[in-house]
């Protein structure tokens, strides 16, 4: 009597499918093809003090000529830590330094990272820094950084797994690879005490709440399309709004 196999080999197909998406999901899923794109920002549409002006002057040469550092015999920056209260504009000016150098802007956050199945953040990290070598260089922004990079309890196996892949990735960086990592973070307090070390996340630029004279600059910015009653004063506004950050500016005027 012949035996019908098509039910067997279908609970075998079904059976593979099941265990490559527990085991091997990684290589089913997206790898973090991250789109990158030349931000049409510059410095000048950022509005930040002179120090920080500075650091990232400092970074701009870099990009635009990633062997300046290797002849003096230095090491290059690798990662560069913007911390501050949230909406004082650190993607902002990220973008802005990619635009400064006309060099691709690679955006992702900490949580896309944080994945279910084991492999699949860390496979993502090593895609995204070959994608930036492959493009010639440019800058790569974490936002969010505390979620993928929190101080390590050996509680997460997939956490664990990826934190490392970025520091793998952060130790193979050279002067001619052109790039740059900037994370953002609102917390620098609870990340992990390796991605602080030095020859990674070596650099940390402070972005505060702007003062007076920076809430002004923009204000003009925000209200410069909008139909003002002719009795509104900036300079009163600007008084009026300490404490407030870039975002909560906007917001207000919207």
């Amino acid at each position: 009597e012949k035996i019908n196999m098509l039910p067997l080999v279908f609970l075998m197909f079904l059976c593979f499918v099941f265990f490559s998406r527990q085991k091997g999901g990684m290589e089913a899923m997206p790898s973090g093809d991250t789109a990158s794109h030349i931000p049409d920002k510059t410095f000048q549409d950022v509005i930040i003090d002179k120090d920080t002006l500075s650091a990232m002057e400092d970074l701009k040469c870099y990009l635009k000529n990633p062997d300046i550092y290797e002849e003096m015999g230095a090491r290059p920056p690798r990662g560069v830590l913007l911390y501050g209260p949230p909406g004082t504009g650190k993607t902002l000016l990220a973008q802005a330094l990619a635009g400064e150098v006309k060099k691709g802007f690679f955006a992702v956050s900490g949580s896309d990272f944080v994945q279910v199945y084991v492999g699949v953040g860390a496979s993502r990290i090593r895609s995204l820094f070959k994608k930036a070598r492959k493009e010639g260089g440019g800058v790569i922004f974490i936002d969010e950084i505390d979620a993928l990079g929190k101080k390590r309890d050996n509680a997460n196996d997939e956490r664990e797994q990826t934190l490392n892949a970025l520091l793998t990735e952060m130790n193979g960086f050279h002067g001619k690879d052109g790039i740059i990592v900037l994370a953002a973070t609102n917390r620098p307090d609870t990340l992990d005490a390796a991605l602080l070390r030095e020859g990674r996340f070596d650099r940390r630029i402070e972005i505060g709440l702007p003062d007076r004279e920076g809430r002004e600059r923009m204000l003009m910015v925000h209200t410069k399309n909008k139909h003002l009653a002719s009795d509104v004063d900036i300079k009163e506004m600007a008084a009026r709004t300490a404490l407030f950050s870039g975002a909560q500016l906007e917001s207000m005027v919207n």
